[in-house]
């Protein structure tokens, strides 16, 4: 079953650390993005492979949009 990782808040895409394709672990780290000149890190917390990103870096992300999906 496919999971869906979400913004949990208004931020810019520093760095997209995993491509599609990639396989990651729990707790591995997806994406960092920017906010109030902090840098948040986006885990995963499941194991598989990352059969979407939706984010580019640069690109500013509001809450509840959609960041990878893992599957």
């Amino acid at each position: 079953m496919a999971e869906e990782i979400r913004a949990e808040m208004v931020a810019n895409v520093m760095s997209v650390v995993v491509a599609e394709g990639g396989r990651v672990a729990d707790g591995d780290t997806l994406v960092i993005l920017e906010s109030m000149k902090m840098e948040i890190p986006v885990l995963t917390e499941v194991e598989g492979t990352v059969t979407k990103m939706a984010v580019s870096e640069g690109d500013v992300v509001q809450s509840g949009d959609l960041i990878a999906v893992v599957g």
